[in-house]
């Protein structure tokens, strides 16, 4: 069985009922605090039939870190993981589980075919940054960005 197929109240894995979702929406809401609880479900069931899936952390029933991801393909970087979200519990962090995370996700990339794992990160996240540093991971490019009116 690959890691993340079963759940036992310690565990890293893949996201699947509603209720897993319902539990990881607290620290979705840390990093993204425009989401509505109301429709986070809705939302993540959505993002899910195109591709994106959510992953954690959960010690004792609590879940302790999120990232919410895809496997998607390009030109530049040929089959990667992109990660759209990747958060720990304010008062977990420097604690591991962050890491742990971090190793399944690299893990799920590797037995799914992906050369890299790519994500941006908000330039104010220098904690973040140090982590994704001391990962191995490098400053490719600049993200820009432009809202767009209909």
């Amino acid at each position: 069985m690959k890691r993340g197929d079963k759940h036992s109240e310690d565990d890293v894995g893949l996201v699947r009922s509603d209720a897993e979702i319902h539990r990881c929406f607290p620290l979705m809401r840390e990093l993204r605090p425009q989401i509505r609880e109301s429709e986070f479900l809705e939302t993540v069931r959505r993002l899910q039939r195109g591709g994106f899936r959510l992953a954690y952390v959960r010690e004792h029933g609590d879940v302790k870190a999120v990232a919410g991801f895809r496997v998607t393909e390009n030109l530049d970087n040929g089959r990667f993981m992109y990660v759209d979200d990747l958060v720990t519990k304010p008062d977990e962090r420097s604690k591991g589980y962050g890491q742990r995370l971090f190793d399944w996700l690299l893990d799920y990339a590797g037995s799914h075919g992906c050369g890299a794992l790519t994500l941006d990160s908000g330039v104010q996240r220098f904690d973040a940054h140090r982590f994704y540093l001391r990962n191995r991971m490098r400053i490719s490019s600049h993200h820009f960005w432009l809202a767009v009116s209909s």
